[in-house]
This record gives structure tokens, C-alpha cells and sequence, in this order.
């Protein structure tokens, strides 16, 4: 590992205007991911911002009902918060099923939107990738894809999103709140991840030099029967190969509201907007459910090693949705 500075942010301004200062610098949450990318080359920055001690760590019920997470909140923390239980309980869930115990010790909110793609080009430097060095090309997609995206990649990238607490926050409107050198600054998490295009370098559409704050989530009252659902390739700690955020609110048979979000599918946590529109209005039944993940998978461009997913993806949909129904019924 380079050498680099260390220095630990006082508040907030003065973490943004430490980085201003040096843009080559980043910002140290739990480091999770970051110190694990400066082992192997892939992040070499020049001084770390150590914000875990910001006033950034609490869970607070908004006016309105919905929750307003700190950017330094643990994971641990948030899976275990009762008010997260009870109101988005696929959140609580899907925190629960990334990393281990002592990760999530560690892990931040705003570290976990950030976190870089697992892609195993992507983390080996010998190795060309669009990502790390723009233009140098993409590997994956002649070579080992099986677990690599099958909707919105492009020829430049076909890396996938790793965060699961990300998804659970994308089928529930999410808005990122963060401070920016102009002051404070909000960016709804359905534009936070920017689409690949043939700029896969460019992940988020934070401004330059922006620092996370927190996450509000608005009232949802659907959340509450919420469900998180995770397949892996071993039981252990591992990340998933499809994953889905599902709520649904069903009266007399027919679906009230409904929200999807997929997992392990694309760059970004894939809110499903298709297929929730497809069977808003209409009856809740496995054929239905079926016939909405259709919907949606009709985009999807799986490459030679990894179709299986739109296959797991639909299952896990038909499935996730059918269990919801009969606990609304009983």
C-alpha cells in the first residue's frame, strides 16, 4: 500500500473544504471497501478525511413519517433500529444479509452507496478495465460473466452493483442528502447512480467533492409488509447473484400498491417501474406476478454465462410476491 496522509474532519464544512483543498483526497467512513481498494492499487488517494466522528449517526422518525438515516450510522446499527424494523423491515433485512457481523460493525450508509462494483477485472490492476482506466476496454464480456449484468450495461461495462442496503433504499424512494462546497444538496437515489453509456467510470452524479450526510425516506405505508430476499452461491458470507426488495399492499384480490426492486442485475440497485405498473390495478395472483417480471426482463441483454439470472430473477419475483399475498390474507 502508498503511502498516504491522515486527518480527521472537525464538522461537516470542514470536511468538504479539506477535500476541496486536495481532490486527490477521500473520504474515510468505515473503510470497508476503500482500504480493501488501496490494498490492491486500485484507489491510491493521497489523504484520507476521516468523517466517522461527525454528528451524522442518528435515526430519527421524520415529520411526515418516513426515516431519516445519518450518513455514519453502522449497518448494524440500522438493521437493528426498531423504527426500521417496523416501517421498512426489507431494509433492516437486506443490511442483515450483506457482509458479516463484524463488516456491518464497521460499515457506513453513506460508504455502502459508494462502495465500488466486486467485478474481479475491475480490482486487478494487471487487468484492462473501462472502470479503473477509461478506454482501456472490457474483459468481462468475452471472459468470466457469470455473475455480471443483464439489463442496462453497455459495450463499455458490464459490472455489477454490490450493495444490497441499496436496493431495499431503491424500492422505497430513497433521497440522498449531502453537502456540497455551495451548501446543502439532495439528489433522489433513482438519479444517483448514472447510467453506464460508454463513461462507466463516472458512477454517481454527486458534485465533485460532495459529502454524504445522510438518507431520508419518505412515507411509504406499503413498506411495512416489505420483504428482502437474497440468493447467493454459499450459505456464508457472499455476494448475491439476484437479489429483490418486494412490498405489496393487496385488497379484495386485487394489488393496491406495489414496489420492486432487483439486485445483482445491473450497475445501480434496478427499481423494477415496469412491472410495478403492470400489476398495479390488477389481480394477485402468480400468473400476474409472472407476467409483470416479464415485463421487465424483456430488456434484459444476458451474455453467454449469465441468463440464468433473468430466469432467478423472475422466480424470485413470483415467488417473493405469491409469499406477501397469503400474508395478506391471513
Amino acid at each position: 500500500m502508498r503511502e498516504f496522509g491522515y486527518q480527521r474532519a472537525d464538522d461537516v464544512p470542514g470536511a468538504v473544504a479539506l477535500l476541496a483543498a486536495d481532490p486527490a483526497a477521500r473520504y474515510l467512513g468505515g473503510g470497508t471497501n476503500l482500504v480493501d481498494l488501496m490494498k490492491t492499487g486500485v484507489e491510491k488517494p493521497a489523504l484520507l478525511i476521516d468523517v466517522r466522528e461527525l454528528p451524522l449517526d442518528r435515526i430519527e422518525v421524520t415529520g411526515s413519517g418516513g426515516l431519516r438515516i445519518g450518513a455514519t450510522v453502522t449497518n448494524s446499527d440500522l438493521a437493528a433500529d426498531p423504527e426500521v424494523r417496523r416501517r421498512y423491515p426489507a431494509l433492516a433485512q437486506a443490511v442483515l444479509a450483506g457482509a458479516s457481523g463484524q463488516l456491518r460493525n464497521m460499515a457506513t450508509v453513506g460508504g455502502n452507496l459508494l462502495q465500488r462494483t466486486r467485478c474481479g477485472y475491475f480490482a486487478d490492476t494487471t487487468k484492462p478495465c473501462n472502470k479503473r482506466e477509461p478506454g482501456s476496454g472490457c474483459p468481462a464480456i468475452a471472459g468470466e460473466h457469470h455473475n455480471h449484468a443483464i439489463l442496462g450495461a453497455s459495450a463499455h461495462c458490464v459490472a455489477t452493483h454490490p450493495s444490497d442496503m441499496g436496493v431495499a433504499l431503491t424500492a422505497f424512494d430513497a433521497v440522498v442528502t449531502c453537502e456540497t462546497a455551495d451548501g446543502p444538496a439532495e439528489l433522489p437515489l433513482a438519479g444517483f447512480y448514472l447510467p453506464v453509456g460508454d463513461t462507466p467510470h463516472l458512477e454517481t452524479a454527486l458534485p465533485p467533492g460532495a459529502l454524504i450526510t445522510g438518507v431520508t425516506l419518505p412515507p411509504a405505508p406499503v413498506a411495512a409488509t416489505s420483504r428482502y430476499r437474497k440468493v447467493r452461491e454459499r450459505a456464508s458470507y457472499a455476494f448475491a447473484i439476484g437479489s429483490i426488495a418486494a412490498a405489496l399492499d393487496v385488497q379484495d384480490g386485487v394489488v393496491r400498491d406495489v414496489r420492486l426492486a432487483f439486485g445483482a442485475v445491473a450497475s445501480r440497485p434496478w427499481r423494477a417501474r415496469a412491472a410495478e405498473r403492470a400489476l398495479t390495478g390488477g389481480p394477485a395472483t402468480a400468473e400476474a406476478f409472472a407476467a409483470a417480471a416479464d415485463t421487465e426482463l424483456a430488456a434484459a441483454e444476458p451474455l453467454p454465462h449469465n441468463g440464468y439470472k433473468v430466469a432467478l430473477t423472475r422466480n424470485l419475483v413470483v415467488a417473493m410476491l405469491t409469499e406477501l399475498t397469503q400474508e395478506a390474507v391471513r
